[in-house]
């Protein structure tokens, strides 16, 4: 109530003083609200770019946000403070019923705009999620979907996140996808174990074949020492005995994790083959014999 007095005898003494510049009652009254209402908007607006804008920037950078964040937090502050601006000049001008008419109509229109939107609202959302929890950051080698898509992240805004696949194919990706389903990101740390898996005949010699995969391993410059590559016995097929290497890379991107599996397995592959070690490969053996029901039928028609 203070308040709204307040403003009203803001508003009056604006009105008496434009009567008395010759303005007549009626155009003083509303020509001193909007006068209000401007005064108003541009001192709250002006102040919240000054002080509430760059208090967001400042607390943005002490929590470590890249600019893709900043960026769109940093506009979506910007809009509240112009609608915050809007509303209190609204107040300071006395225009309460025109305040409340308003806001009865956006709540209404945001409840239907809510309902006509959910997709593109469940993406903003996640987008923000994207944004605070950090799974993954422009640069960044992903994949999901169970492996189905995978590439090097190159945007990420409020809506959709775009993905360079490495055929050079351009992914744009709602954001509720990526937040609702398991990612990888192989690169998110400093290090990266790889898997590969030899197959040796059962003829062959298990700890000859494992001493060759550990040493290719220890002399290829790319891959670390420790954690030491390691080689276990985790199969024993059809038709070969699986042998699976581990060994660590450091700093991981795709180039190098692509380019590190290639040499090393090709080194060590080049060994088997010094060493008579044979990398079979699966196949099949038919025996058996053709029953014939009727041989003179056929003998007449060979006849034919």
């Amino acid at each position: 109530m203070q308040q709204e007095s307040g403003n009203q005898g803001a508003n009056t003494a604006i009105e008496e003083l434009l009567v008395d510049a010759g303005l007549g009652v009626d155009i003083a009254g509303p020509f001193s609200q909007a006068l209000v209402f401007i005064v108003a908007f541009v001192v709250i607006y002006v102040l919240g770019r000054i002080f509430v804008v760059p208090l967001i920037k400042r607390l943005l950078d002490s929590r470590g946000y890249d600019e893709n964040v900043k960026k769109p937090l940093t506009k979506a502050t910007q809009l509240i403070v112009l609608f915050a601006a809007v509303g209190m000049a609204f107040a300071f001008a006395g225009y309460g019923n025109i305040l409340t008419a308003l806001a009865t109509v956006a709540a209404a229109a945001t409840l239907a705009i809510g309902f006509a939107l959910q997709d593109i609202l469940a993406n903003f959302v996640a987008g923000v999620f994207i944004f605070t929890d950090k799974p993954f950051k422009i640069g960044d080698w992903i994949e999901w979907d169970d492996g189905t898509y995978s590439g090097i992240v190159e945007d990420i805004d409020l809506r959709v996140t775009r993905v360079r696949t490495f055929d050079n194919e351009l992914l744009t990706v709602p954001n509720a996808v990526l937040t609702d389903d398991v990612i990888k990101n192989p690169v998110a740390k400093d290090e990266l174990r790889i898997q590969f898996l030899f197959g040796i005949g059962y003829d062959d010699d298990i700890h000859q074949a494992t001493d060759i995969i550990v040493e290719e391993a220890e002399n290829h410059p790319e891959i670390l020492d420790t954690p030491e590559p390691s080689v276990r016995l985790t199969e024993l097929g059809d038709s070969a005995v699986g042998l699976k290497s581990r060994f660590w890379i450091a700093d991981p991107k795709r180039g190098d994790f692509v380019k590190t599996r290639g040499e090393y397995v090709t080194a060590v592959k080049e060994r088997f083959d010094a060493a008579g070690i044979d990398m079979p490969y699966p196949h099949r053996q038919l025996t058996g014999g053709v029953e014939v029901a009727n041989p003179a039928e056929l003998e007449t028609l060979s006849g034919d």
